[in-house]
């Protein structure tokens, strides 16, 4: 694999501090019927992803292991188009019943959204 299409460790949210710092201090949001996306500035030079699947919503570990692959696949597309902000993707129940195409494209638009979003608020 590729150097670039990596997803390293700084390109994760690793601790549960870092997670906090996002839904303590959220600036963008994007959400649909299959994802919450919720995303705060961070330090760093580069977007950072963390994901929150939990059991509750997503019953079976094959559901959500297939939502973590699709949504770092589609991160690790997207990243260098983010600027430096933290995001934690929320799975919604809704999320596990549709097909992987569906699911990119939902990613598409929220990547977009939250780029359009990021580049709104620092212009003002």
């Amino acid at each position: 694999m590729a150097s670039n299409s990596c997803f390293t460790r700084q390109q994760r949210l690793l601790h549960s501090r870092e997670f906090q710092h996002v839904f303590n201090n959220t600036q963008y949001k994007s959400a649909d019927s299959l994802l919450v996306l919720l995303a705060a500035d961070n330090d760093c030079d580069q977007a950072r992803l963390g994901l929150a699947l939990s059991k509750k919503r997503i019953k079976t570990a094959v559901a959500r292991n297939r939502l973590k692959r699709l949504i770092r696949e589609s991160f690790r597309r997207h990243r260098h188009e983010l600027p430096g902000i933290d995001i934690v993707v929320i799975g919604q129940t809704r999320a596990e019943q549709v097909s992987n195409q569906v699911i990119y494209d939902c990613l598409d638009a929220h990547w977009k959204n939250l780029t359009a979003r990021c580049k709104k608020s620092s212009s003002l």
